[in-house]
């Protein structure tokens, strides 16, 4: 078996060939004498709003600020429900409850981990003002049947993207089906700054105003405050860094497909893999697998030098910060994927060769449990 550890996740090596490229970077900025909102940030900007395929994109401090500022654009009455998937990272959860509105827990489909279309309409309210979907994993929602029923009922979308840069759907790329696209480079998403980091990709200028407002004391004009704003400012230095790795965010993503399409092939059918769909193209920020012996299997993993992680192991109901707010609200589907998921190495510092061993241990343990 492995001798060698072999890590979840190590930044160094996912980030060693762009060192040169990051050095130049921080040297530019240092030197510029520039470090908020100046010429990197306009870039980054420009370049990620084509990446994506948006008319703009507004940096903000990290993921969850791009997720509060998008609730905030859309100025919904106070106690506002909002529509979110149960099996989702908290984070989306604190954005609503945060801004004073009531989520309200869709289950996904089983197979995706996705909210599922066909459970939305009987959880929408005459108070429903938005869904906030999660392309988990890096895989996006059924935006196509999305789009149709929030259209049909005048309702907004925001979209949790922070695991699915360049994640698409007949073509159409992640943040750029609903009215705002709400994206993390946190240090090890498929395009990760240095730090924290985030933006808002949209199609409407009146909002992309608002946002800029917001992200900046409420302000467009220095100690002139029109509303009341934020400090959640996108950096200088790290939308440099970002700007590095965005032209290289597509070599990344295909190293990423690659190594999932190791795993798709070699591993052992008892393992519940990503399920795979026409018409949908994924990135695999996260490349999990289902087991109902998960505890079990990460432990041997572990013992074989091979290091997993669980994302997530408590369902967002089951929280302590939850308690008065979503915990009387049975989610089985949920609770049953945060049971048996476990996160495998999928990084772009992984070779091919660590991935073969990922399954040949896995494949081992397969043979001695269920054969």
């Amino acid at each position: 078996m492995s001798n060698n550890l072999i890590k979840y996740e190590s930044l160094n090596a996912s980030n060693a060939m762009f060192k040169d490229e990051m050095a130049k970077a921080y040297e530019r900025v240092i030197d510029s004498g520039w470090f908020i909102l100046g010429k990197e940030v306009n870039r980054f900007q420009e370049d990620f709003a084509a990446y994506v395929g948006s008319a703009y994109c507004i940096g903000v401090a990290n993921g969850l600020d791009a997720l509060i500022l998008s609730l905030q654009a859309l100025a919904l009455p106070l106690g506002s429900e909002v529509l979110v998937p149960s099996n989702t990272y908290i984070a989306t959860i604190l954005s609503i409850v945060q801004q004073g509105f009531v989520p309200v827990l869709v289950e996904p489909d089983i197979a995706t981990y996705n909210m599922d279309p066909a459970k939305i309409e009987n959880k929408i309210s005459e108070r429903t003002k938005a869904i906030m979907v999660v392309h988990l994993y890096g895989k996006c929602c059924d935006m196509v049947q999305i789009m149709e029923i929030a259209n049909r009922h005048n309702i907004s979308v925001i979209e949790d993207c922070a695991q699915a840069h360049g994640a698409m759907q007949e073509g159409v790329k992640a943040g750029n089906w609903g009215t705002f696209g709400a994206f993390s480079f946190y240090p090890t998403k498929n395009l990760g700054a240095l730090g924290d980091a985030g933006a808002i990709t949209l199609n409407n200028e009146t909002y992309a105003d608002k946002l800029k407002m917001l992200r900046n004391y409420g302000s467009k004009v220095k100690y002139h405050n029109e509303i009341v704003g934020y400090n959640s400012r996108l950096d200088e230095m790290q939308a440099a860094f970002l700007n590095v790795k965005l032209a290289h965010l597509d070599k990344i993503t295909e190293h990423k497909r690659m190594l999932a399409h190791i795993y798709d092939t070699l591993l052992h059918e008892k393992f519940v893999k990503p399920a795979l769909q026409e018409g949908f193209y994924d990135v695999y920020h996260i490349y999990n697998i289902r087991c109902n012996k998960r505890d079990q299997l990460k432990q041997y993993l572990l013992d074989n030098n091979i290091q997993t992680e669980i994302h997530y192991p408590i369902a967002p109901n089951k929280q302590m910060a939850m308690k008065g707010i979503l915990d009387n609200t049975p989610t089985p589907i949920a609770e049953e994927i945060h049971r048996t998921t476990l996160s495998l190495p999928i990084s772009f510092g992984h070779s091919q060769a660590d991935v073969e061993m990922v399954c040949e241990v896995l494949n081992a343990f397969a043979k001695k449990h269920y054969s």
